[in-house]
């Protein structure tokens, strides 16, 4: 996919899955255990700029990173980096990204019309 310009809104997401995170000081951390959830914040590239974020733990150990706001161009494979102040919390391999920014907003603009496999459901080809 080669979007139209570097700030289209189809390279921005606000939602990935890593794999298994490897947690530098304790594993994971003693908040994301009890609460399941903990606010920090994340970067995917090499100085990047800190984005807040909320972790949510998976049972086997990956998370679900849900930014605060959009991030541009966050790709499977690359790792993602969990930090609290300027402490490094741990890593983890980006394996799944969420819808981006453009189509959540074609989302809301189109009227909810069925998908394709949707329909086949209801009405199997012949």
């Amino acid at each position: 996919f080669k979007a139209p310009s570097r700030d289209h809104p189809a390279l921005y997401r606000d939602l990935l899955r890593t794999n298994r995170v490897h947690w530098i000081a304790e594993e994971p951390p003693a908040e994301l255990v009890r609460e399941k959830m903990m606010e920090c914040h994340f970067r995917f590239r090499h100085q990047m700029a800190l984005v807040p974020c909320v972790l949510t733990l998976n049972q086997d150990g990956s998370v679900w990173v849900t930014l605060v706001k959009p991030a541009r161009a966050i790709t499977p494979g690359q790792f993602a980096a969990f930090y609290k102040g300027d402490e490094c919390l741990g890593s983890g391999k980006i394996l799944r990204i969420g819808p981006s920014v453009y189509t959540l907003q074609q989302g809301k603009i189109r009227e909810e019309t069925p998908k394709k496999e949707e329909i086949d459901k209801i009405e199997p080809a012949t």
